[in-house]
């Protein structure tokens, strides 16, 4: 499946982690849609996701962790990794992103959930095979007009939505000479979502390429730092698909994560 770039481009401002859902099943033709991009979306070999239409609600029962319960979505998406691929975390990041974005073009609310959610639960439900886990999931459906109070205290009255700037994440060539698709990936990068919005990605800029690093090792809040970055990745090659601009991905070893290279 070609990536949807000015359709996921245009939601990439838009999109909020919502975790207080109206119990109202999703629109068929909206879950049929989303089912389908699941399927056909699968840049990667050992990264899948599979959408399951039924309440989430006994992924996370019981386990509010420091994110806040999450309640009333009518269906799920699993990301499943195989865990044989080096890359996998940013790997299913990158794919996950993509659905989200598609759900949000469908005004479906979603929530990245890395951890504190029940990875066998999810794997009973969805299926796994030999070497896979599920990684990671998000809530699906219709999320309730107005945050509750737990959703605001969870975002700090808004404060999770603050972005650093680019010029604290940002080496290389001197923003003076960035093209316009440079500048626009860079910003799309700025906003992807992580957790508890960490925004643990650097990024190294050349005439022809952007390579996303990542600011630390190891995994926080039981979530992969890789797996943020390979959110960011996504929406460094949506932006610059906008833009006219094709490239590649090249994995890196660590700290760095992986090059996008124009064609």
């Amino acid at each position: 499946m070609e990536i949807p770039a000015s359709r996921w481009y245009s939601e990439i401002p838009k999109r909020r982690s919502r975790r207080q859902f109206d119990s109202k099943p999703v629109d068929p033709d909206h879950l049929a849609r989303l089912r389908s991009v699941c399927a056909e979306f699968k840049p990667f070999p050992h990264a899948r996701a599979v959408l399951v239409a039924e309440s989430p609600d006994r992924l996370f029962k019981g386990i509010i962790g420091p994110f806040g319960r999450i309640k009333g979505a009518s269906s799920f998406v699993a990301f499943i990794g195989n865990m044989e691929s080096p890359y996998v975390q940013e790997e299913i990041g990158y794919m996950g992103e993509g659905i989200l974005l598609e759900a949000t073009a469908l005004q479906l609310a979603t929530c990245w959930v890395g951890g504190f959610f029940r990875p066998d639960v999810a794997a009973a439900v969805a299926g796994t095979g030999k070497n896979e886990r599920v990684l990671a999931v998000t809530p699906v459906g219709y999320a309730k007009e107005s945050q509750s109070i737990e959703e605001r205290l969870m975002t700090g009255f808004g404060r999770s939505h603050q972005r650093k700037r680019l010029s604290s994440l940002v080496t290389g060539l001197q923003d003076t000479e960035w093209s316009a698709w440079i500048r626009a990936a860079l910003e799309a990068a700025r906003l992807a979502p992580s957790a508890v919005n960490r925004q643990p990605w650097r990024f190294y800029v050349e005439r022809d390429n952007i390579t996303v690093s990542v600011s630390g090792p190891g995994t926080e809040f039981s979530v992969a730092k890789r797996l943020d970055c390979g959110i960011a990745m996504l929406h460094i090659e949506v932006a610059a698909l906008n833009y006219g601009i094709q490239g590649e991905w090249e994995f890196l070893k660590a700290p760095q994560v992986a090059r996008f290279r124009i064609s």
